[in-house]
């Protein structure tokens, strides 16, 4: 896609953002809070295949390991019409930080105390994403966040490992519990690797 295409999605993704934030908890309760744009849109302008963004929710880190999905996120991403665009959304905790190894000195795009922020959707359109973004940890403070996702993902590979092993062969679709117990793998040595490396 093109680049003003690839910022109009960023965009239209705040607005929907906005939007479920006052729609009533009881049909929506999954509460995203930031929107972050991350990666290649926040570089020069130039095609690309997806954009990347990191959703921030209102639940505590160990609700949200590495490359998991919340509870109720296909069904907000249904309603924002994010899973029929070429978004990769990384979902995160609110209550921890949303960097980490691959969430790289992102830059917020919209929080539901302050709004769509106008400076940030300028400076992406102009591919001046690097005047936006927030700074880099320093060494030791990307290692303790890595310690702490890989703690975080390992609880969640277990979990997950034990529920599959639960239902299994139980009545019922596995699928979901089958994608989860994916999910939480794929991020597990994910995250690990990132540590080795680091």
């Amino acid at each position: 896609m093109n680049w003003t295409r690839a910022v109009h999605h960023v965009e239209s993704l705040a607005k929907s953002c906005a939007d479920m934030a006052t729609r009533p908890p009881s049909i929506f309760p999954l509460r995203v809070t930031q929107l972050w744009a991350v990666g290649d849109i926040l570089g020069p302008p130039r095609e690309l295949e997806t954009v990347t963004v990191a959703l921030s929710v209102d639940l505590p880190p160990e609700a949200v390991p590495w490359w998991s999905e919340p509870p109720g996120a296909q069904h907000w991403a249904n309603a924002t019409r994010l899973a029929r665009n070429p978004i990769t959304a990384w979902w995160r905790s609110a209550h921890a930080p949303v960097w980490n190894h691959r969430i790289v000195r992102p830059a917020l795009v919209w929080d539901s105390a302050d709004g769509v922020r106008a400076d940030t959707l300028a400076a992406l359109h102009d591919g001046r994403g690097e005047s936006v973004r927030i700074p880099a940890p320093d060494p030791d403070a990307l290692r303790e966040r890595l310690q702490e996702e890989l703690s975080l993902s390992l609880s969640a590979l277990r979990t997950g490992t034990h529920t599959y092993e639960e239902r299994r062969w139980s009545p019922g679709k596995l699928e979901p519990v089958a994608d989860s117990l994916w999910r939480a793998s794929d991020g597990y040595l994910d995250v690990l690797d990132a540590v080795q490396r680091a």
